[in-house]
């Protein structure tokens, strides 16, 4: 199964936090999952990190890859799917979380409700 973690989900599992839940754990560590972090979600950290609104781990792209999570790049169709999407959430990042995740056809393993009001299946519960 094909998932994709968004940028909080991430940054929990990176760290083994207890705020992630049993059922997207148990997801993400599947035998049959392929888990996808969009490039995105790396800019995101990237950009609030060096504000200092959020504490990352300095290798944060090396974990992605030990933990066997794959990147999913943001195309072209990816960003112009943006402008089809109801106006349901500010964050332009998870707006582009939403549109990968449509046009991908994934779930997304996220703690926001926001998504599935993209019309997006959200793994959280």
């Amino acid at each position: 199964m094909r998932l994709l973690v968004d940028s909080q989900v991430l940054l929990w599992h990176a760290r083994d936090d207890p705020r992630l839940k049993p059922a997207p754990t148990a997801a993400i560590e599947s035998d049959d999952a392929q888990v996808l972090v969009s490039t995105a979600s790396l800019w995101e950290i990237a950009i609030k990190s060096a504000l200092g609104k959020l504490d990352a781990p300095e290798d944060l792209p090396e974990r992605v890859e030990q933990l066997g999570f794959e990147p999913l790049p943001v195309s072209a169709e990816h960003a112009w799917a943006v402008r089809g999407l109801p106006p349901n959430h500010g964050d332009p990042f998870d707006r582009l979380l939403a549109a990968q995740a449509r046009v991908e056809r994934l779930p997304v393993v996220t703690a926001d409700p926001s998504f599935e009001r993209y019309g997006v299946e959200v793994i959280w519960e």
